[in-house]
């Protein structure tokens, strides 16, 4: 393969800036492009050691440098690796980049150096993925979901089910290839036993993937209540600007405003929508209409009600409309005097809190309410979770080959169709890891990466 380089480094003005190079060719390509002080020789650098010198292109000083070798197959490609750490500029970086490509390397495709890392057996296809994983990481869970992930654990869960499957499939082989041959004759119940815990194995891969999904992602949330209960304040509140508009004049929101928001380590795609209430203003009518169609597409519903007054036949109407949804029931204006009946509220809600959006007050209750609503805990989590829609797909596509395998020795089908069956869930593991997958899949995979890793 060629010997690429990219900047590793964001493109943004920095401390310093890295120049990755990596391949057959990228010692005799830094050595090229840089000169270390006091006469030492690029070429003669031992791995995992580093040179102070000069970056070049030609006769023209670029800057002063560390470069640093990796040799194969001791690096993160698997192949020979030089970086060079220079001053953070995006000039001077870019100016190193290209005397590298003038020198013999190529411009590396995004996610090229991991992809290699992947086709030199340094990480499995599933260790790949979390690289992006923990790099995007915006919050403690995640990148507990991330590193778990990068350290194997899908890989070694999936290579454990595919061993008993392999063992199952050379026992059927043989049994079947060869029936002149003194070999055992195979027990159906002890292949169905051990299909059995294959499947719930399998089932345990994706059990938190919803979950899973909701930390990396987001929850989409609507917040909504009647006019002037603090819902726009709530929304400007957690956004930690000015977002939507707030005054005492009920019917001020009229559409659908949007926000992405951290709630500790929950991302909420928050949509702050029109007050509630039977209206005769047509464009308000509209803005109700839209409020209730952003509720029943909507993940979590926090339902805001005013705690300086008693409930309402809107309220209640929410109530009765946000009742098969996950909701959290925020009582706002607890800085004023509260009159809502409180208990009302618990004959309806399980997840209820207490806050002042104008003050700021209450709202890490939400972020526990939320959290125990969606079961967000650290250590509720399985270690062992598919972390996305490839991942997914995979261990679903194995699970449903077993359990048609399950089926088919529980109607006393031929143990050929078994076979065949046990097959297919196995290349579906291999597809996982991705120790047998297409190019096109490949590509696809690290086709999400950033340049430079």
């Amino acid at each position: 393969m060629a010997t690429i380089a990219a900047v590793s480094t964001p493109n943004a003005v920095g401390g310093i800036a890295v120049i990755r190079i990596s391949g057959d060719n990228a010692v005799s390509v830094a050595e090229k492009i840089f000169t270390p002080f006091g006469g030492k020789n690029v070429a003669d650098m031992e791995g995992y050691t580093c040179a102070y010198g000069i970056a070049h292109d030609g006769d023209e000083r670029i800057d002063d440098c560390i470069l640093t070798i990796f040799k194969a197959p001791h690096s993160y490609t698997g192949e020979d690796t030089a970086e060079i750490s220079c001053h953070g500029g995006l000039f001077v970086s870019k100016k190193i980049l290209r005397a590298a490509l003038k020198n013999g390397a190529a411009t590396a495709e995004a996610g090229e150096f991991t992809k290699r890392a992947f086709l030199n057996g340094k990480l499995d296809l599933t260790q790949a993925e979390a690289v992006m994983d923990v790099i995007s990481a915006k919050g403690e869970l995640e990148l507990k979901m991330a590193e778990n992930l990068r350290e194997g654990a899908v890989f070694k869960a999936a290579k454990k089910c595919s061993a008993r499957l392999l063992k199952l499939l050379s026992g059927l082989a043989a049994w079947t290839d060869y029936p002149d041959e003194d070999i055992p004759e195979v027990a159906p119940d002890a292949i169905l036993e051990e299909l059995t815990a294959v499947r719930e194995d399998l089932q345990a891969l994706t059990a938190d993937y919803d979950r899973g999904r909701i930390v990396r992602e987001g929850v989409a949330t609507a917040i909504v209540g009647r006019p002037n209960v603090g819902k726009s304040t709530l929304f400007n509140c957690l956004s930690g600007c000015e977002r939507s508009i707030v005054t005492n004049i009920a019917g001020t929101t009229r559409d659908v405003v949007e926000e992405s928001v951290r709630l500790g380590d929950i991302t909420l795609r928050l949509s702050d929508t029109a007050g509630i209430r039977e209206t005769d203003d047509i464009i308000e009518g509209i803005g109700v209409e839209i409020a209730w169609k952003t509720v029943e597409s909507a993940e979590l519903v926090l339902a805001v009600f005013d705690g300086s007054c008693p409930l309402t036949a809107d309220d209640f109407d929410l109530i009765d409309k946000v009742k098969n949804k996950k909701c959290v029931a925020v009582v706002n204006k607890s800085d004023e005097e509260m009159v809502l009946e409180s208990e009302k509220l618990e004959e309806h809600f399980i997840h209820f809190v207490y806050i002042s959006a104008k003050e700021n007050q209450g709202i890490k209750d939400l972020e526990n309410a939320v959290k125990e609503l969606f079961e967000l805990n650290s250590d509720s989590f399985s270690s062992v979770t598919a972390a996305n829609e490839r991942q997914k797909l995979c261990i679903e596509r194995a699970t449903e080959a077993v359990s048609s395998a399950i089926e088919a020795l529980e109607f006393g089908e031929m143990l050929d169709a078994v076979n065949v069956l046990v097959d297919e869930a196995e290349q579906s593991l291999l597809e996982l890891t991705g120790e047998r997958i297409t190019d096109a899949v490949v590509d696809e995979v690290f086709s999400r990466f950033c340049v430079g890793k």
